[in-house]
């Protein structure tokens, strides 16, 4: 490190100013940019009945879309390292509210819904005799 640490933020960020971080963080940016995308397509066909959570499953998506495209083209057309550095933090602070903030009240108040439903399907068919069907009596 020749450079005052602030210096660095507004240098090319490419294999000569960079060589310990560009490769690295390129190859995870497109390895994570093919994970996301088999790991909605996966996801949201496991899960497509239950929306709450196919819908947070579509936000990560676009979130990682966008944040790993990104990191790509900023590293292919040799950007500032202050977008990459400023991509990366709101790029992993989306995806930490998304998972942690945004969506666990509404799973929490759909795996409510689903318990409620649930609990009166099976009260309906408490009584033994629930599921029987009763014959109507015929007058001759």
């Amino acid at each position: 490190m020749a450079l005052n640490p602030l210096d660095y933020l507004f240098k090319a960020f490419n294999n000569a100013n960079f060589p310990d971080l560009f490769w690295p963080l390129t190859i995870t940016a497109l390895v994570l940019l093919i994970l996301q995308v088999i790991l909605y397509n996966v996801r949201t066909r496991q899960l497509r009945r239950h929306e709450p959570l196919v819908t947070m499953q579509e936000w990560l998506f676009w979130t990682g879309l966008l944040t790993f495209s990104l990191l790509l083209v900023m590293a292919l057309f040799v950007w500032y390292f202050s977008f990459v550095l400023v991509t990366v933090v709101i790029g992993v602070a989306t995806y930490i509210w998304i998972r942690f903030i945004r969506f666990p009240p509404l799973i929490a108040a759909y795996n409510e819904q689903l318990r409620r439903a649930r609990f009166f399907s099976q009260s309906r068919y408490k009584h033994p005799e629930a599921t029987i069907r009763r014959r109507s009596r015929r007058r001759r």
